[in-house]
């Protein structure tokens, strides 16, 4: 008769251990796509930004190219984004406009944002490729998670020295 209440213990360790593992695979699936809507977000407020600044500078090809940025189709988004990383890259980011600051602002949340985004969707797929939950199909709701493969943007060391530092609440002196 213990038999019975081993292999009742082994089967609620069984169970638990099941529902953890499809706890975490709808997890990282969950993480991966708010990851990509942030992504989409930065990107878009840098394209966004590019192209203020383009009207700013008279950059015809800026301009074009964060237009084609802004109103790209999923296929063609990573495309768009390499261009427009590329006509950033060639236009000169310099002086105190307000403008070309939140460029490079959004410039560096894009590259974090890129990075958040990989590491979750490495983590996603990682979860998919576990043995027992290809077994038992515990990714199929979820769609599979990609990379997007964007060339880095880096900005040249004249814009990041340039930049104004971001803005703090100063405290009166009286209040001090």
């Amino acid at each position: 008769m213990w038999w019975v209440s081993v292999l009742v213990v082994v089967a609620a360790l069984l169970g638990a251990y099941l529902g953890w593992t499809a706890h975490r695979v709808e997890r990282v699936h969950v993480r991966a796509q708010s990851a990509e809507r942030a992504l989409d977000a930065h990107l878009l407020r840098r394209a966004a930004a590019a192209a203020v600044v383009a009207e700013q500078h008279d950059a015809v090809e800026l301009y074009a190219a964060a237009r084609l940025a802004l109103d790209a189709e999923d296929g063609e988004r990573e495309a768009a984004e390499n261009d427009l990383t590329r006509q950033l890259q060639s236009v000169p980011l310099t002086g105190p406009d307000p403008a070309v600051h939140t460029l490079i602002v959004t410039s560096r949340r894009v590259v974090l944002a890129r990075q958040v985004h990989t590491d979750l969707v490495r983590d996603a797929l990682t979860a998919r490729e576990r043995l027992l939950v290809r077994l038992l199909g515990m990714s199929r709701r979820y769609p599979r998670p990609r990379y997007f493969d964007i060339v880095e943007p880096s900005l040249p060391e004249s814009a990041v020295a340039a930049a104004p530092p971001a803005t703090e609440t100063a405290v009166p002196a009286e209040a001090a």
